[in-house]
């Protein structure tokens, strides 16, 4: 399906609209990160990129083929997924590499860490309410709901949304960074 046809609505501002492209599109903007998940915070990038769209929709103009705002999202996501590496000096990963450690790490058992738990739930209570109330749908939900529906179950905009959740997630990293815990070793 050619997501263009929300076009014409979000560039006038339509969230609605731009809600129903995301539900198509975000699958696709986030596969195309693969190859980055284990140097870059993908979720951040995801957002981030999900964003400037939003942003700059407006001004897009349609070169005739299908999808071309989901192939800006891509441009855009994968941009500054490079830029990232290039901040951290990282390598992004193979995506055969990938594809092996999520097999060797099929067979593995989580074993629950309580003073981990206690950790984060603790930088969690000490959110802003906002970042705090998106963090918590998506948690909640367990990726059952678009953000769409849970910003508008929360009474936020879509980019409000995301700019909260976006904002909890950096929030919370610090706070479990003061703590001792390395964020980027928890696989976030």
């Amino acid at each position: 399906m050619d997501l263009d046809v929300h076009l014409a609505l979000i560039v006038s501002g339509d969230a609605a609209a731009f809600g129903h492209w995301l539900a198509g599109s975000e699958s696709r903007v986030r596969d195309s990160l693969r190859s980055f998940a284990t140097v870059v915070d993908v979720e951040a990038v995801l957002q981030e990129a999900l964003v400037r769209v939003w942003q700059v929709a407006p001004r897009f103009v349609p070169d005739g083929r299908p999808n071309g705002l989901v192939r800006l999202a891509v441009r855009v996501a994968r941009n500054l997924a490079v830029s990232e590496v290039r901040r951290t000096k990282s390598r992004p990963a193979e995506p055969d590499a990938i594809e092996e450690a999520l097999a060797d790490d099929a067979g593995a058992v989580a074993v629950p860490d309580p003073m981990l738990r206690r950790a984060i739930e603790e930088c969690r209570d000490k959110l802003p309410a906002k970042p705090r109330q998106a963090l918590d749908a998506r948690l909640q939900v367990g990726g059952g709901r678009d953000d769409g529906e849970l910003a508008e179950s929360l009474g936020m905009r879509l980019n409000t949304f995301l700019q909260n959740f976006t904002r909890a997630r950096r929030l919370l990293a610090e706070c479990l960074g003061k703590r001792g815990i390395a964020v980027e070793e928890l696989g976030t």
